[in-house]
């Protein structure tokens, strides 16, 4: 039985779908304005966890994930430059051509990730009537009004909009600055933005409003609903989302479609923070990338690995000594697997429900790592039913377990490989020892092995 963190009651439930067997899911995707940071991967690995969880229990899963190429302000408040034109400036580039960079850059990670791509991937800029028709269903719903700069969201026309976040409405009014630029409440949002006057915008439409282009919030629901329906299972996304962006989701979809609650399941992963819990963040500039890692000569899965070592919920401290450490353990997973025998045997009953528990257990992948090392570990398994254990459990972690295979040496390391074992053969250790000296020199290590020696990289 499948318990699930849900945000919207604050406390573990029983997972129930909408309909038997099968899984509505949308994910938060990313806007494409700049390369994403291994902060923003942690939430997709934890995403694709969930995804491979549910399927791997039997559900069939409808996975829905939109690309925001269009919309994002500077600033959540609905201020500040569109992030895509902003970038297409300081690149001196299209911002269609921005988008469809960064896009690409997105899906690599994905793929060095071991992440599976989504069943449907949405770009916002292909889904402006979808919103275009939301926006007017609201403003029908009476929920709208209109500034100098746009069409607005009334939040006070949505009594349970503080309940996702927990948020202090009327505190957040109190505490409003006088110029809130024509905004009823502060917490009130952009649905529809009019093309700024005097300045020609890239990205921008003609709607019943007038010449603009979609708010931020709009293009999820907008798309959710079209590919998911007025009623889906889950929508997740990071911790940061939680008081605005899927606060204002919430509001924007249940007004428009007329159906509560618009999602059932609500599940957010926390932050990577660098040490002295400081926030990764693009707007700060300290923002660590997978290619900075592979550069360093990190294995992606490595990272992912380290990913998997904290509960998606808990905040995951890293540091190179952290991936240092995750890496190493990846690497003796590789070389545990190797070792065994590939063959298919059958799986036994106790430790496949050993990790399913885990795994049930809201998504514990500490946990199931810790069931998987056990299962490894212990002897009493033949080396055919732990390979196939552990090929069982990856289906879940994706960590490549079927995937592995013995590094392929240079010639020359595998010449002087050949060298030493003569050389031993030969009773001639002085220079086997010196043979395997060369061999570190050139980055590789030997193993002995009762198969016979074997060259790993350092």
């Amino acid at each position: 039985m499948l318990n699930l963190f849900n945000t919207l009651s604050r406390k573990l439930e029983v997972f129930k779908p909408v309909k038997k067997g099968e899984v509505g899911l949308y994910t938060c995707g990313p806007t494409v304005y700049n390369y994403a940071h291994i902060g923003n991967l942690r939430t997709y690995v934890f995403e694709d966890i969930l995804r491979r969880a549910l399927e791997a229990l039997g559900y069939k899963v409808k996975h829905v994930m939109n690309i925001t190429d269009v919309g994002h302000l500077t600033s959540d408040a609905d201020t500040g430059e569109d992030k895509m034109e902003k970038s297409a400036k300081e690149q001196n580039k299209s911002a269609y051509e921005i988008a469809e960079m960064y896009t690409k850059a997105f899906m690599e990670n994905m793929e060095e990730l071991n992440i599976i791509k989504a069943h449907i991937l949405c770009k916002a800029t292909d889904h402006i009537k979808e919103q275009i028709d939301m926006v007017k269903a609201i403003e029908k719903a009476g929920a709208t009004y209109a500034t100098d700069d746009g069409i607005y969201f009334d939040t006070s026309t949505f009594p349970t909009y503080a309940k996702l976040g927990k948020l202090n409405v009327k505190g957040l009014q109190a505490g409003s600055r006088i110029d809130m630029r024509g905004k009823k409440q502060k917490t009130d949002f952009a649905l529809w933005k009019f093309a700024p006057p005097g300045e020609k915008r890239e990205m921008e439409w003609e709607s019943p409003w007038g010449r603009g282009f979609p708010g931020w919030h709009i293009e999820c629901s907008a798309m959710a609903t079209k590919y998911l329906g007025k009623q889906f299972d889950i929508h997740t996304g990071g911790i940061d989302h939680i008081p605005v962006h899927h606060s204002n989701e919430i509001a924007q979809s249940e007004t428009a479609n007329g159906k509560s609650p618009w999602v059932n399941y609500w599940l957010h992963g926390e932050f990577l923070v660098l040490e002295k819990d400081a926030k990764m963040s693009k707007s700060l500039g300290n923002f660590i990338t997978l290619r900075t890692l592979t550069d360093k000569g990190y294995d992606p899965l490595a990272y992912r690995y380290l990913c998997l070592t904290a509960h998606y919920r808990k905040k995951l401290t890293f540091s190179l000594s952290a991936l240092d450490g995750a890496a190493n353990t990846y690497a003796r997973l590789k070389e545990v697997i190797l070792q065994l025998d590939p063959k298919k045997a059958k799986l036994p009953d106790k430790y496949v429900k050993q990790f399913e528990k885990t795994i049930e257990d809201d998504l514990n992948t500490p946990k199931a790592l810790a069931v998987l090392w056990n299962v490894l570990r212990n002897e009493r398994l033949s080396p055919a039913q732990r390979y196939s254990l552990a090929v069982h459990f990856d289906k879940v972690l994706g960590l490549g377990i079927k995937d592995f295979k013995h590094d392929t040496v240079p010639a020359k390391v595998a010449s002087l490989i050949e060298a030493r074992e003569a050389a031993r053969k030969a009773k001639d250790f002085k220079k086997a020892d010196e043979i395997r000296e060369k061999v570190h020199d050139l980055g590789y290590e030997i193993d002995d092995t009762p198969d016979g020696a074997v060259a790993k990289k350092l």
